[in-house]
């Protein structure tokens, strides 16, 4: 397993919902440089919200 971030999870999914929040109008690493991180760091950040609404979603079970 990877290590343990530095970053609270709400830090974290507010740094996402800010990205989120400009609608493509803003790069990764502009929004990371608001917040205090790098713009790989905010994209992997992404990424894992992305994989959790994914699991979050496929948990509903079948329709049937």
């Amino acid at each position: 397993m990877g290590r343990r971030s530095p970053y609270p999870a709400e830090f974290r999914n507010d740094a996402v919902a800010l990205y989120r929040a400009a609608g493509g109008k803003r790069t990764y690493a502009a929004v990371a440089a608001d917040v205090g991180v790098t713009g790989e760091t905010l994209r992997s950040w992404v990424r894992q919200a992305d994989e959790m609404v994914g699991r979050d979603n496929s948990r509903g079970g079948e329709p049937g």
